[in-house]
């Protein structure tokens, strides 16, 4: 399997840290990230029609937004991502917001002790004295550390007292878990080597926000020390980076991160890779059979290069600001959950054919609701290429072409083909409804390709 960390050749440690202080000279200086955010717990989206007076989230109208817009705006982004992927429940009140996100600061702050006192020697990062940023990058984590000792030391006493009785929660919460020293020791060697490399080409890492690989090292561990079916993989550092950089605190990443791998954390797993593979070749060859012909041949070994894009979001491939975009729509979910929406409908429509007098009815084709806009994406962007693709010998050849796609690809017009592809496969699929099998009493809004064209436009 390829390295997923590998990127292009950068600057020298020292050449950066110069960079990074002459920069500083004309513009803000990026700081570490906050422990918790306590004011984002109250404050209000200003999306149309998405957020009520007491503060709770119309979840439906939030990913539609996000799907029909391209995304939102970078300045609601951090806020808009704790619902998207469920740190703050949709159906929250501001004021249970605020008492939600005390009791996420206390968890994990008691989680994050927990490994480092069964690990004392894994509490920071071995360093060997060569890399001039991660020495600058432990300095300013632990001027931050100092930082939140000293607020801690500020709070008022009712504050203390409640602090207190959410960590005596926590602490019985958590009593019974119970850590592998070696499977925990290994997280930790992977997490060391890994998160040195994590894009520091990013401004979100540049002068004191170096700081912030040290944060997202203390994330990266805690999740693996209480998630040790799932533990670290590679590729999980770039993921975390993601929600670290636009959440820009280490509770909020932490909790947004675990939520998400909730649902893909199969994807770092050892069949992750070979469910991804094949879900991706059963597509293309509906959309393409002479291309996936060619891609497959003996085996799906040639597929490889899909699962690095499919797995980190297509980070590479797009410029970084559009990347972002890109895994914010992707996270929506839309356009599988009105996927899923037809195939229900269109099950109501083969239960009354089999009380239909009419026997002559065939076999209705299901629409796979495993195929998920990400894999539209993917085959969007083969099919664009698919003349070069064709041209491709071998294995070398054609990794050689699709890792030369990084950065060179346009936002909008992948979307645009990829959603014409998903669009034209429920369309052949949902064939009963194109030969007038609909029932004569079917209004306009229940018609299927009327919710496409309503449903599925980008503006």
């Amino acid at each position: 399997m390829e390295d997923l960390n590998t990127g292009n050749p950068r600057q020298t440690a020292e050449e950066r840290l110069t960079a990074s202080s002459t920069r500083l000279d004309g513009g803000s200086q990026r700081r570490v990230a906050a422990i918790s955010s306590p004011a984002l717990a109250v404050a209000r989206l200003t999306l149309p029609r998405v957020m009520d007076a007491e503060g709770r989230v119309d979840e439906s109208r939030l990913r539609m937004h996000i799907f029909k817009n391209g995304g939102v705006c970078p300045s609601e982004r951090g806020l808009a991502w704790r619902f998207l992927f469920g740190m703050y429940p949709c159906g929250s009140t501001a004021l249970e917001r605020s008492l939600l996100q005390d009791q996420l600061v206390v968890r994990y702050q008691v989680m994050k002790r927990k490994w480092q006192h069964f690990l004392p020697s894994a509490m920071r990062m071995h360093l060997n004295g060569t890399d001039a940023e991660l020495l600058a990058a432990v300095r300013y984590f632990d001027q931050r550390q100092a930082q939140t000792q000293q607020q801690s030391q500020d709070r008022s006493e009712a504050v203390r007292v409640r602090m207190a009785f959410l960590e005596l929660q926590a602490q019985l919460l958590f009593e019974r878990v119970t850590f592998d020293r070696e499977e925990l020791q290994e997280a930790i060697r992977i997490i060391d080597k890994d998160v040195p490399r994590t894009n520091r080409d990013l401004s979100y890492y540049q002068n004191e926000g170096l700081g912030n690989l040290l944060v997202l090292r203390e994330i990266l561990i805690t999740y693996a020390a209480f998630h040790p079916e799932v533990s670290y993989a590679q590729g999980m550092n770039d993921l975390c980076s993601r929600f670290l950089e636009v959440l820009d605190c280490e509770v909020d990443t932490f909790w947004s991160f675990s939520c998400y791998m909730e649902k893909f954390s199969r994807d770092f797993r050892a069949d992750g890779l070979h469910r991804k593979i094949e879900l991706e070749a059963a597509l293309l060859k509906e959309l393409d059979p002479p291309l996936y012909a060619h891609l497959v041949k003996d085996n799906m070994e040639r597929f490889t290069f899909c699962h690095r894009w499919l797995l980190l979001g297509f980070q590479r491939e797009f410029e970084h600001s559009e990347a972002l975009r890109l895994f914010e729509i992707l996270s929506c979910d839309h356009l599988e959950l009105i996927s899923q929406q037809v195939d229900r409908a269109r099950y109501q429509e083969r239960v009354a054919q089999k009380f239909s007098t009419d026997s002559s009815e065939s076999e209705l084709q299901a629409i796979n609701t495993d195929f998920t806009f990400e894999l539209f994406i993917c085959a969007a962007i083969l099919l664009q290429h698919r003349e070069s693709l064709l041209q491709c010998p071998d294995d070398v050849q054609l990794l050689q072409y699709t890792n030369g796609l990084q950065g060179t690809l346009d936002l909008n017009s992948i979307l645009k083909k990829a959603e014409h592809h998903f669009y034209n496969y429920c369309k052949r699929c949902a064939w009963d409804f194109t030969n007038g099998r609909c029932r004569p009493d079917r209004s306009k809004h229940e018609d299927f390709f009327y919710h496409l064209r309503s449903l599925f436009v980008l503006k």
